[in-house]
This record gives C-alpha cells, structure tokens and sequence, in this order.
C-alpha cells in the first residue's frame, strides 16, 4: 500500500468517526432537553441490569426463536468487528495481517470470526422472511409504514453486504497465499472463505488483488457507514441499550411518582391546626410556576427521551397490550417512534436557529399523539414488561394525561365524575357516605 493510500484511508477514517462525532453531540444535546431525574441510586442493581437485559439478552430470549438469531447477529457482528483493530492499523500504517505473528491463536480468531460471519447471513435471511414473507403482526403493523419498514430492511441489507465483503477479502487473500503472492504470507484459518476461493483460481493474481483490495476498502467504508447511519435508524439501541438499561427505573412496576405539591395540599389538609382559609404563600416575582405533566419532549425527563431513542421497533410492547389487542388506537411502540420524531423536529428547530428553540405552533399532544390514544391506556404495564431493553411507554403515557387533567381539565366525562364524587363523597360512587350501605336493606 503506497503512502497515497495511507493517507487516503486516514482521511477516509478522520471523516467517518468525526461525523459519527458530531452525532453522538446531537444526541447527547436533544436527550439533555429533558428534565433533570437522578437515576445514580443503588449502583449494583444498575449494573446488574446492565449486565443482564444489555449484554447478556435475558428478556430477549423470552421468545427463544428470535431471541437465538438475534444473539447470533448480536454477538457475530460485535466480535467480528474486533478485526477493525487490525485493519485500522494496516491501513495506517501499510502492513497486512499485522496480528498474524500470534499464529495457532490467530488461526483461531480468523476460522471463529467466519463462522460468526456466515451464522450472521443465516440469522439475517431468517430475519427477513419473518418479516417480508411471512409478515408477522408486529411487523406488519400500521405503526411501521413508511421509513420505519424500510429502515428495518436496510439494515438487514447491510449487514449482509458487510459479511459477503469479509468473506469475500478472506476468500481472496487465502487465494492470494496459496499462490505465494507478494505481501500475502500463509496466516489464519479461513473454513468458510476457504470454500468460496475456488472461484479465484484460473484468474490472474493482479484481478485477485485488485478483489482483496476492493473487498478491504469497501469492507471498512461499509462499517463508517453503518456507524454513521445508526443515529438515524432504529439500530440506534446498539448502542443506547446499556445506558437505557442502567438508568431503567428500579422502583415496582405501577408505583407512580407523587406530585410534590399535591402532597403538601393533602398533608395541609390533613392538619387540624392548618387554617383553611389561609392564603396561599406569595410567588417570588419572576419564578415560573410549575407545569404539571408533558405536553411537548422538553417537559419529558431525560430518561424518557432516551427511552426514545433506544426504541428498538420491535413490537414487543405492541403485541403486549391489551387495549391494541382490542382494536384501540394505542400502540406503546408508536408513543415511542412519535416521541423521537418530536425530538428530532426540535432538534432540527434549535440547530436551524443557532442553539435555541423558536415555537413552531406544534407539541407531541395532539400533533403527534392524541388523547384518544392515552386514555386508551390501562396502565398495565404489559408494554413495560415485554420490552427487550427496559424503555419504559407507560410513564410517558401518565405524564401526558397528568397534563391532560391538571392543566387541562379535559379528562374523559367518566373520568370527572369519579373524581368529583371522590372530591364530593370521598368515593368514586354518586352517592354520599350516609346512603352506602343502603343496598343491604335491598334484599
């Protein structure tokens, strides 16, 4: 590799990492539009978590079919790129195949990382039928129209061509060795591109090299360009999975957050020596009073917008809920695909102007998500549950209604009687303490 070429691929790495870069301050930028929430309490649950649902894909194998091809893919695509080290640095600096002086040991690595290869290609085709062919509900779903089914194809599409290549460079090099090729000294164990390199012989060593060689390129080009798209696609949970999984809320599932300041209204309530009739203490001039609830991403903590944006797509949460099950409008994976395009437009908004927010007239209620959809909710927490990576649909749910209620007062007509009676009755029923008893003398 002359110097030209050094050069060229330093360039071509400074490009993709510095963009990839530029994305992850992006993204770390619009999940910092959240509000503070400290999720720093008990470390060694923390980690636990991470360690378990993250690495080692305990909720994914739930369902064990999927659960195994996704491993497969997983772990193949993770270990195989550990050979970037070493393209990285032959690409610097010029060598090839520098690790080859660890020899049986390299062997090793090259045969294991092949077979990973090809169980990829397997897993990914099965991938594709489950979803193309045989189109399973969850992912023929209304949700998943548009960009989001085809995102969901192009990575599969990717992740192939990226294994054909490495194979391909493989096949092509153990050819290159067998002929005693400058540059190509006997080194690895190649049991899968050992097959396909057959195809090579009778074609003239330049051709061979030029195959490698473009092989090798497109190989590392292929590998910038998945890093780079993974911001915009779904595959972004690659990544987001350990710290949503870490951050994921350790209290008991339906535990609700308490309002501060409804609790201290109740408690002063609840004090026989409080004056009922006292006013309410003066606001500092200038303070902002509290909102209650979300009606827009910036009202959102920042673990719920993390939460979006780890969205793996996968329907889990979908199939799991009752009220989509019975034909209601709710879909737990559409609040998280629509809150992280609500995200993404006010994102887009500061950057257009220069680092802050303009109103556009728009907010994830109403112009993204309906009420209708939320109240469709049973807070089962089924959607909670069945998520492979702990993103939590249910509590952006309850911070929406809570808005909807508390600042809005547009509750269901169901909804405003039963808290009316409980105001006027201290009972969900129409009926006052006196007369509750009254159905025994009915019988």
């Amino acid at each position: 590799m002359s110097y030209i070429d050094n050069i060229l691929f330093v360039l071509v790495l400074a490009a993709g990492f510095g963009y990839f870069a530029l994305n992850v301050k992006k993204l770390r930028r619009n999940i910092k539009l959240g509000k503070d929430v400290n999720r720093n309490d008990n470390p060694g649950a923390r980690w636990k978590n991470m360690a378990m649902i993250a690495l080692g894909q305990s909720k994914m194998v739930r369902r064990p079919i999927a659960g195994l091809l996704h491993i497969i893919v997983y772990v193949g695509f993770v270990i195989i790129n550990i050979e970037l080290l070493e393209i990285i640095i032959d690409g610097i600096f010029g060598t090839h195949r520098l690790f080859a002086f660890m020899g049986g040991f390299y062997s090793f690595l090259i045969g294991f990382f092949e077979i990973l290869a090809f169980l990829v290609i397997v897993s990914v085709t099965i991938f594709w039928i489950r979803r193309n062919i045989i189109k399973l509900w969850r992912f023929a779903h209304g949700d998943l129209k548009g960009w989001p089914h085809g995102d969901a194809n192009y990575i599969l599409y990717f992740e192939v061509v990226l294994m054909v290549l490495f194979l391909t460079m493989n096949a092509a090099d153990y050819h290159l060795q067998g002929v005693g090729a400058d540059h190509y000294t006997q080194a690895g164990a190649f049991p899968i591109s050992g097959i396909i390199s057959p195809l090579f012989d009778g074609m003239a060593e330049g051709t061979v090299i030029l195959i490698e060689r473009t092989a090798w390129w497109l190989h590392i080009i292929g590998i910038l360009i998945f890093m780079n798209y993974l911001y915009f696609s779904k595959h972004l949970h690659i990544l987001l999975a350990f710290p949503n999984t870490y951050y994921a809320n350790l209290k008991p599932k339906g535990q609700f957050e308490n309002l501060e300041s409804v609790t201290n209204e109740v408690k002063l309530m609840m004090d026989p020596n409080a004056d009922p009739f006292a006013a309410a203490p003066p606001t500092e001039e200038g303070a902002i009073l509290e909102k209650f609830g979300a009606s827009d991403v910036q009202d959102l903590n920042w673990v719920q917008l993390l939460n979006a944006y780890t969205c793996t797509e996968c329907g889990r949460c979908t199939a799991s809920c009752p009220a989509n099950i019975t034909g209601k409008k709710l879909s737990p994976r559409k609040i998280m695909m629509d809150t992280r395009d609500r995200l993404e437009e006010v994102g887009r908004n500061i950057d257009k102007n220069k680092g802050t927010f303009v109103d556009d007239g728009k907010t994830l209620l109403n112009d993204y998500i309906t009420p209708e959809e939320l109240w469709a909710c049973t807070t089962c927490n089924g959607c909670v549950e069945a998520c492979p990576v702990n993103i939590d649909p249910l509590s952006i749910i309850m911070d929406m209604r809570k808005y909807l209620v508390m600042e809005q007062s547009a509750a269901p007509a169901e909804l405003n009687a039963m808290m009316t009676n409980i105001e006027n009755n201290s009972a969900p029923w129409q009926y006052n303490q006196m007369d509750r008893l009254n159905w025994k003398d009915e019988q």
